[in-house]
C-alpha cells in the first residue's frame, strides 16, 4: 500500500474511533463500509470484481482493530468494578465457538455475501440507534436481572456468530440483547461486552488472517491496513468518548445514523 493509502486508512480508523466513542460500538460497522467505498472492489487488472473478494481483506483488517479497541476499553471497566464475572464465564464458551463457526461460514462465501449482510446489519444498527435516541430502555433494578445460563448462552451464540460472520466486535448485538433478554443494567452490559470481545475478537482476527490465502489475498496487506486504522482508532475513540459529555448526543447520533444509512445505500449500489 502507498503512504497515501495508509493515511486514508488511518483517517478511516480515526472517524471509526470517534463514532465508536459516541455510539458505544467497536468501529467495524464504520470501517468495513468505509474501506469498501474508498478502496472499492477490483480485480488485479483494475476491473470491478462482482464477487467483492476484497471484502475478506477489509474484514480481516477490521477484526484486528476490534482487538485493539476492545483491549483499550477494559481498564476503565475494571476500575469501576462494573464487570460481572459470572456472566462473562457463561458467555465466553458459546460465543467463542459460534465466532469460529461464523468465520468459517463467511470464508465459504464470496465476499459479496458478507458484504450484503453487512449492509443489512448497517441498516439495523441505524434503526436501533434511532430507536434509542427517541426512547430510552428502562434501567432494570438489580433484583430484576435474569442472566440465566440459558439466556446468556443464547446471547453468546447469536453474538459470536454475527461477530464472526461480519467481522464486527459484537457489542451492538450483545449489549441490547443483555438489556432486553437478560435484564442486565446498561453499564454492566457494556462492561461485560467489552471483556467478552477482548477475549473472543483475537480468535476471529487470527482465523481471518490465516485464511486470506484461500481468497488469493495476502495477510500482510490486512495487517498493514489494520495497523494503520488501529492508530487512527486509538486517537479517535477517546475523542468520541469525551464528546459524549460536552455535545448534544441525540443530535449527534441522528447525524451519524444518517451518514451510515447513506453509506449503506451507496455500498449496496442503490445510487
Amino acid at each position: 500500500m502507498t503512504p497515501q493509502d495508509l493515511l486514508i486508512a488511518a483517517l478511516i480508523g480515526l472517524v471509526a474511533g470517534v463514532v465508536g466513542g459516541l455510539c458505544g460500538i467497536g468501529g467495524s460497522i464504520v470501517m468495513i463500509p468505509a474501506l469498501g467505498l474508498v478502496f472499492g472492489y477490483k480485480l488485479p487488472d483494475g476491473q470491478p470484481d462482482p464477487a467483492a473478494t476484497q471484502h475478506h481483506l477489509y474484514m480481516a483488517a477490521a477484526a484486528m482493530v476490534n482487538v485493539v479497541v476492545a483491549g483499550m476499553s477494559i481498564r476503565p471497566h475494571l476500575k469501576a468494578k462494573a464487570i460481572d464475572r459470572s456472566i462473562v464465564l457463561k458467555l465466553l464458551p458459546p460465543m467463542a465457538i459460534a465466532s469460529i463457526g461464523g468465520v468459517v461460514l463467511s470464508n465459504q462465501a464470496s465476499g459479496r455475501i458478507p458484504k450484503l449482510f453487512m449492509v443489512g446489519f448497517l441498516f439495523l444498527f441505524v434503526a436501533w440507534t434511532m430507536f434509542t435516541v427517541f426512547r430510552n430502555l428502562p434501567e432494570p433494578a438489580p433484583d430484576q436481572q435474569r442472566a440465566t445460563g440459558t439466556r446468556i448462552g443464547i446471547i453468546g451464540i447469536v453474538t459470536g456468530f454475527v461477530a464472526g460472520f461480519l467481522a464486527i466486535g459484537g457489542g451492538i448485538v450483545m449489549v441490547p440483547s443483555m438489556q432486553i433478554a437478560a435484564r442486565v443494567p446498561l453499564r454492566r452490559a457494556i462492561a461485560t461486552s467489552a471483556v467478552a470481545m477482548c477475549a473472543v475478537a483475537p480468535i476471529g482476527a487470527i482465523l481471518r488472517l490465516a485464511t486470506l490465502g484461500e481468497h488469493g489475498l495476502r495477510w500482510t496487506d490486512a495487517v498493514t491496513l489494520g495497523l494503520a486504522m488501529a492508530v487512527g482508532a486509538a486517537v479517535g475513540s477517546p475523542i468520541g468518548a469525551r464528546l459524549t459529555h460536552v455535545l448534544n448526543l441525540q443530535y449527534l447520533r441522528i447525524a451519524v445514523s444518517v451518514v451510515l444509512a447513506v453509506s449503506g445505500a451507496r455500498l449496496a449500489g442503490f445510487f
